[in-house]
């Protein structure tokens, strides 16, 4: 395999019941079951494996309400991936459930947005409407880790190597990040919260928790922008994703799928 092209997978470690009014601003006249799936991104060829977030524990699923199946480290390992080994993790913003085992990556530099870190331990975290996505754990865990030098800054757009780069875009919190990853099928990205669902952005309509509406809106041109069509723009929790694309293998079907293949529908 090329060193410019990679597998790019979606595994799924949590889920959440919820309905059609708590995913819209200004909610929904159909308030029907909108149910929410959370997943890490590993991605990987022969030559490097690279870890999009890190999902959350046991506890914080119990202490948020969640429907926890496993542990992020687990759904890894269905792959062959290790999480003590990994040495390049992307953390695409510091809520909860995308920074929340970053303990379990010992090995791991994590690459993150100037903003983000400013974001999260700024002046805003002190109203609960910005701050209620946030562990302060997770955050004091991650300044730690920047006092070990284990903390890669980006600000705006970077090439972390030949094939996959981070954007900043912003919009629901400060410093959010998607990821950009070159494959067989063309450039797909990660989009984690940029867009929850497909349905945010192909509607325009946006999530609830957000710090700059006008971001998350603007935000859905520039995904397009940077993918290769908007079949290869993967929402941060769809349950969609589940169905659109195929699981790896029969024993992994329901827990991880392959994104960097066409969609099977």
């Amino acid at each position: 395999m090329s060193r410019e092209v990679y597998e790019v997978y979606a595994i799924k470690y949590a889920t959440r019941e919820g309905t059609r009014s708590g995913n819209f601003i200004g909610g929904d006249p159909h308030d029907a079951p909108m149910p929410m799936d959370y997943f890490v991104w590993p991605i990987r060829n022969a030559e490097r494996t690279f870890v999009v977030d890190t999902g959350f524990s046991a506890a914080m699923a119990q202490q948020r309400k969640r429907t926890f199946l496993r542990t992020p480290s687990a759904g890894l390992a269905l792959l062959g991936v290790r999480a003590a080994t990994v040495k390049d993790v992307i953390i695409t913003h510091m809520h909860y459930d995308h920074v929340g085992t970053f303990f379990d990556f010992p090995a791991a530099r994590f690459h993150l947005q100037d903003a983000e870190m400013s974001y999260a331990t700024g002046r805003y975290m002190r109203h609960g409407r910005f701050n209620h996505g946030y562990e302060v754990d997770d955050v004091v865990g991650m300044v730690k880790l920047v006092f070990k030098d284990r903390v890669r800054f980006h600000c705006g757009s970077a090439e972390l190597v030949p094939g996959i780069s981070v954007h900043h875009i912003g919009g629901h919190t400060a410093g959010l990040q998607c990821v950009r990853v070159a494959t067989a099928r063309g450039r797909v990205v990660l989009a984690s919260d940029t867009s929850h669902y497909y349905e945010h952005m192909e509607t325009g309509r946006v999530f609830p928790t957000a710090f700059h509406v006008g971001e998350m809106v603007e935000g859905y041109d520039k995904l397009r922008a940077l993918a290769e069509s908007p079949k290869h723009i993967i929402p941060g929790h769809d349950p969609l994703v589940m169905e659109r694309y195929p699981a790896p293998s029969k024993d992994l079907e329901g827990v991880v799928v392959r994104l960097d293949v066409p969609p099977v529908s």
